[in-house]
């Protein structure tokens, strides 16, 4: 990327005084209507309320998210341009490419984590396991009719970690879509799904599926009686995260000011809410709590791609 001065640098003593006093760009990497853009429009929505500014979400929809994060990445870093990045581009991708068009620790800026969700490890309702043991040891006794559906080297990475933790035995297929993985699971076509807990509330809920475990270290509210994989003795929590970034040189002052926009807006009920019918988790971190999630994920999920020999489609 290109190198540039800080805009603190080159601008008033005290950035954050009079920001914002234009329209703030907020670009998602995916299309409308998935959990991160319907997260970038709730953020973007209250802050314009309380910045009294515009604030515009922007869809640059791309294999892994890459042309959104590069967008971001190369505009100007006074705060007017920012990432609603998910732990895809910015964690994932890394792990995932031989090079990528940009460094997401050294172009971006982390500002705060808006919402987490963790994974939820699913099986056919009339499936005869009741636990993840259980399952465990169905795919070590017939691994030639064992396998899992993933929509994205993500997911993929994430069963491969489970396997390497239980001693599960499935082989991959893929789909399309987090939604193409459930109905592949509903309708028996594959064994199992490790996926994100908004598609797979509904049809647990409907009884087309059976919840064995989330990956989060508590129980979901939106899936109360579905017990966590610690509970079954299994070593293994992931939460995958959505959050705001800015350009790397950003002033300081104004990532703590939209950070703690941020923290305000997801301690607003409507907000959590809304977040809870997506089975989405408040987070509101600060700047240094997400450059530390950042700072471990990366290299955890690299030693996961490289021992299981797993690239970008």
């Amino acid at each position: 990327m290109r190198a540039r001065a800080p805009a603190f640098a080159q601008g008033a003593a005290n950035p954050a005084a009079g920001f914002p006093s234009k329209p703030i760009r907020i670009v998602v990497g995916y299309a409308p209507g998935g959990a991160n853009d319907i997260l970038a429009r709730l953020v973007a929505q209250k802050m314009q309320e309380s910045f009294g500014k515009e604030v515009v979400v922007e869809n640059k929809p791309s294999t892994g998210a890459i042309v959104g994060s590069v967008a971001v990445a190369n505009a100007a870093p006074d705060g007017y341009t920012l990432l609603m990045g998910a732990s895809g581009p910015i964690v994932f991708n890394p792990a995932l490419y031989d090079k990528l068009p940009y460094n997401p620790v050294k172009d971006l800026v982390p500002v705060s984590i808006v919402g987490t969700f963790p994974l939820v490890l699913s099986v056919k309702a009339d499936a005869p396991y009741k636990n993840v043991q259980e399952l465990a040891a169905a795919t070590k006794a017939n691994p030639e009719k064992s396998n899992y559906g993933s929509s994205s080297a993500s997911f993929r990475l994430a069963t491969e970690l489970l396997k390497s933790k239980t001693g599960m035995r499935a082989e991959h297929i893929p789909y399309k879509g987090s939604m193409e993985s459930v109905n592949a699971v509903a309708s028996g076509t594959v064994t199992m799904t490790l996926v994100d807990s908004g598609p797979a509330v509904g049809p647990i809920k409907g009884g087309l599926m059976k919840g064995l475990a989330v990956t989060s270290p508590q129980r979901i509210a939106a899936l109360p009686d579905v017990p966590t994989m610690a509970e079954q003795g299994v070593d293994l929590t992931i939460q995958f995260w959505s959050g705001l970034l800015a350009p790397a040189g950003t002033p300081k002052p104004i990532i703590d000011k939209i950070a703690a926009e941020v923290q305000r807006i997801v301690k607003l009920p409507d907000v959590r809410a809304h977040m809870a019918a997506l089975a989405i988790d408040p987070a509101g971190t600060t700047p240094e709590e997400f450059a530390r999630t950042i700072a471990s994920e990366i290299p955890m999920w690299t030693g996961v791609a490289r021992a299981n020999n797993i690239r970008a489609d």
